[in-house]
């Protein structure tokens, strides 16, 4: 018996990088993995790969996380599908970095949704579902960008610090009901969050310096989810070995 044999498990951003990284370690751990994302493809394309190489059963679904109804439409396809959820992991997020001269005001409020709205959205209902059950885990994932003040990054990390207060309170509002709440911070990590950054003639973060790799978040996610008792790891900051900030 692996670790989290018997545990359900919903990962958002399941697509590439730290959520598909993340989905294989908790698959190969023994959880039931849910995989949410936008593009189907992709997620079939990683449910089948879990299936036969870990043993782990993995179920996707494309959902659009930035639509109002989109959280309990996730719950729902959970409890349809798995009958209950130990595990939330909040991976999705998307990075738009402009100065004020610059920034598409069209982005502003996908940035929202996303990086926040969805997050608070599907952390509520969860929390809800968890408690009911007397036990769960949440992870939302962060960046130390929402403790980096730099030109460009403010409607990210702004978004992102709010991210951290309204998940530490969470965890407050949560304590001793069986519920954990924990937050992890990676900094410069290889992913395809940077992709509209290049595709615009710029360079990515993952550029400049020697990056992590999505595995390297998912091993603390996996940490996260492998507590018991008492023990509840509520905060991790990842730094690449590189970075100096």
């Amino acid at each position: 018996m692996t670790s989290l044999t018997g545990r359900n498990a919903i990962i958002t951003g399941a697509s590439s990088g730290i959520g598909a990284a993340t989905a294989r370690r908790l698959a190969a751990a023994g959880a039931r993995v849910m995989l949410v994302a936008r593009r189907l493809d992709r997620l079939e394309e990683l449910a089948a790969e879990i299936g036969p190489e870990t043993g782990g059963a993995a179920i996707p679904l494309a959902l659009d996380l930035g639509e109002a109804h989109a959280a309990q439409a996730l719950l729902d396809a959970a409890i349809a599908h798995m009958g209950k959820v130990d595990i939330l992991v909040n991976n999705a997020g998307i990075l738009r970095t402009s100065h004020v001269d610059a920034f598409d005001l069209a982005e502003l409020e996908p940035l929202i949704a996303v990086n926040y709205t969805a997050v608070v959205r599907t952390s509520l209902l969860f929390a809800r579902h968890m408690k009911a059950q007397g036990s769960g885990q949440i992870i939302n994932l962060s960046s130390l960008g929402a403790s980096l003040t730099a030109a460009g990054t403010g409607i990210y990390g702004g978004l992102k610090a709010a991210l951290e207060r309204f998940t530490d309170t969470l965890r407050i509002e949560l304590a001793g009901s069986g519920v954990r709440v924990g937050l992890i911070a990676p900094g410069t990590t290889s992913t395809e969050i940077f992709a509209d950054m290049k595709s615009r003639g710029e360079p990515g973060w993952d550029e400049f310096i020697p990056s992590m790799e999505p595995d390297d978040i998912a091993k603390a996610i996996m940490f996260m989810c492998e507590q018991t008792g008492n023990a509840n790891a509520a905060r991790i900051h990842i730094y690449a070995t590189s970075e100096g900030f």
